[in-house]
C-alpha cells in the first residue's frame, strides 16, 4: 500500500513565521530520499534548505518560486511506501515514521500529525520511475486562482491571519484587514497580500488622474524604485529601529597606536602555523575585557526591570553581504584561542556571504565586534544590536603621525569605538572597558595578564 504524506513548512523557530520560496531542489515526480533536501527557503534571518522528513515520489508541490508562505502551510507530498497499490481515497492508515530532521543546521523535531490524508494512485509505465497522478482531492493550491476575487469578509467577522508580522504590516500602514482576500491556502492573508493592497494604494491616484486618450499626457515626475522590506533587509529594518526606540545608547571612542599589534600578528604568523586574522585578535582582546567589565556582556529584561549579566560570551560580527547587513555570532567566543577564532570568523563569513547561515548562527549574541575599516573609514556611532548592551567599532588602520616615547613618528594608528546602552552602567564602565581595549592594542602583552 502505497501512502501519500503531506509535509508542510516547518516551524523555523527563533519567532519566524514565514518563508519565502527561493527555489525547488525537486520536481514531480522525483524520487527523494528521506533527509534530502526538496526547497530553498528565504527567512528573515537566512536562506536555508528544508529537508523532507520521508523518502518516496513527489506527487505534488506547493508554491511557486518567490511565494511567501506561512508556518504550517503544505510543502509538498510524498507517496511512502509501495506503488502496487493505495489505500481508498479519504481513509485514514497509521502515521508514518519520518526521520524527525526539518531543518538542515538548526534542529530536529518529530512531524507534525495531519487532519487527513491526501492519497494519489501510483503507476510505473515501460519501465521509468513512478510519476504522480493527481489525487481526487487535491489541496488547495497557494497561488490565487484567476476567477474573479470574492466579495470582502463582514467587517465584524474573524480575519485569517495567522501572521504577527503580517497583522503589524497592516496595523502600521493603515491596511483593512477585512477588506482583503489572501491568497494563501484556505483565504491565509500572507504578507504579499498586505503589500500588494500598499501598491494599489500608491498607484490609485496616479490612476485616477491620468487623461483620457484624446488629450495630451502631462509631464510627470517618475515616483522612484520600491524596494520591499522583506527578508533580511526588514528584518534589520525592524530590529535597528526596535533599538532605537528602546535602548539609551551612548558612545565614546579613543584613538589607538596599532603598530605593535600588527607587528604582533606578523610574528605569529611566521611560524608556520595557520593564519591568524586581525579580527581574531580584536575578538580575544573583546573577550578579555568583557572579563573584567561584565556589566557590558549583558541585556536588560523590561519586564522584570533588571539587568541580567551573561556568564559566556557570544560573540557577534557584522557581515556586509549582497542580501544585507547580518551578524553571524561566534559561540562561546571567551573560550577560543585564535586559531580557533580565526577558523570560526572564515567559515561564518563565508556562509553569510553564500547566503547559507542558520537562524542560530544569527542569533544568541551576547556583545558584538563591528570592524567598519574594511569599508575605508575611521569613525562610527553604530547602533546596538539589540537586546545586547554595547557595540565595539574598529576603524581602519592608516599610518598617521604620533608621538611614541617622547617622539614624532609615524606609526599604524586606529580609531576604537564604544557605544552602549547606558543603563547597564556608566561612562566609568564604558571609559574603563574601552581603555582595556586600547592599552592592548598598543601593548598586546597586556592581553597576557588576563589568560
Amino acid at each position: 500500500m502505497a501512502q501519500v504524506l503531506e509535509f508542510k513548512l516547518p516551524d523555523l523557530g527563533e519567532g519566524l513565521t514565514e518563508a519565502e520560496i527561493v527555489r525547488w531542489l525537486v520536481a514531480v515526480g522525483d524520487v527523494v530520499a528521506v533527509d534530502q533536501p526538496v526547497v530553498e527557503v528565504e527567512t528573515a534571518k537566512a536562506m536555508v534548505e528544508v529537508p523532507c522528513p520521508y523518502g518516496g515520489v513527489v506527487t505534488a508541490r506547493y508554491g511557486e518560486e518567490g511565494t511567501e508562505l506561512p508556518v504550517g502551510a503544505p510543502l509538498i507530498t510524498v507517496a511512502v511506501g509501495s506503488p502496487d497499490s493505495v489505500a481508498p481515497t479519504g481513509e485514514d492508515t497509521p502515521e508514518a515514521e519520518g526521520s524527525g530532521n526539518v531543518l538542515v543546521g538548526y534542529g530536529t523535531q518529530a512531524p507534525a500529525r495531519r487532519r487527513r490524508r491526501v492519497r494519489t494512485q501510483l503507476t510505473v509505465a515501460n519501465g521509468t520511475a513512478p510519476t504522480a497522478t493527481p489525487a481526487p482531492a487535491p489541496a488547495p493550491a497557494l497561488a490565487p486562482e484567476p476567477a474573479a476575487p470574492e466579495p470582502p469578509a463582514p467587517q465584524g467577522g474573524p480575519v485569517p491571519v495567522i501572521s504577527p508580522l503580517v497583522r503589524k504590516l497592516a496595523r502600521d500602514n493603515g491596511v483593512d484587514l477585512h477588506a482583503l482576500r489572501g491568497t494563501g491556502p484556505d483565504g491565509l492573508i500572507l504578507r504579499a497580500d498586505v503589500e500588494a493592497a500598499l501598491r494599489t494604494e500608491a498607484t490609485a491616484p496616479h490612476a485616477a488622474a491620468a487623461p483620457s486618450a484624446a488629450a495630451p499626457s502631462p509631464t510627470t515626475h517618475p515616483e522612484g524604485t520600491r524596494i520591499p522590506l522583506k527578508g533580511v533587509r526588514g528584518a534589520v529594518a525592524e530590529k535597528l529601529s526596535r533599538s532605537r526606540r528602546e535602548i539609551p545608547d551612548a558612545t565614546c571612542w579613543v584613538d589607538a597606536d596599532a603598530t605593535e599589534l600588527l607587528r604582533a600578528r606578523a610574528a605569529m604568523n611566521a611560524a608556520g602555523a595557520p593564519k591568524i586574522s586581525l579580527v581574531a585578535l580584536l575578538a580575544r582582546i573583546c573577550a578579555a575585557a568583557l572579563a573584567r567589565f561584565p556589566e557590558l556582556n549583558s541585556y536588560i529584561d523590561t519586564e522584570a526591570r533588571e539587568v541580567v549579566q551573561l556568564p559566556d560570551v557570544h560573540l557577534g560580527f557584522a557581515a556586509q553581504t549582497e542580501r544585507g547587513l547580518v551578524v553571524p555570532v561566534v559561540r562561546d567566543a571567551h573560550t577560543r584561542d585564535a586559531e580557533s577564532l580565526t577558523a570560526e570568523f572564515a567559515r561564518l563569513t563565508e556562509a553569510a556571504r553564500a547566503g547559507r547561515l542558520t537562524p542560530g548562527e544569527l542569533t544568541g549574541g551576547t556583545f558584538t565586534l563591528n570592524n567598519y575599516g574594511v569599508f575605508g573609514v575611521d569613525g562610527s556611532t553604530p547602533i546596538i544590536n539589540h537586546p545586547e548592551a554595547a557595540m565595539l567599532g574598529v576603524g581602519r588602520i592608516v599610518p598617521k603621525p604620533w608621538v611614541h616615547e617622547g617622539e614624532l613618528a609615524v606609526r599604524q594608528v586606529v580609531q576604537l569605538s564604544l557605544t552602549f546602552d547606558h543603563r547597564v552602567c556608566d561612562g566609568g564602565t564604558a571609559g574603563g572597558f574601552l581603555r582595556y581595549v586600547a592599552d592592548c592594542v598598543e601593548q598586546p602583552a597586556v592581553l597576557l595578564r588576563t589568560v
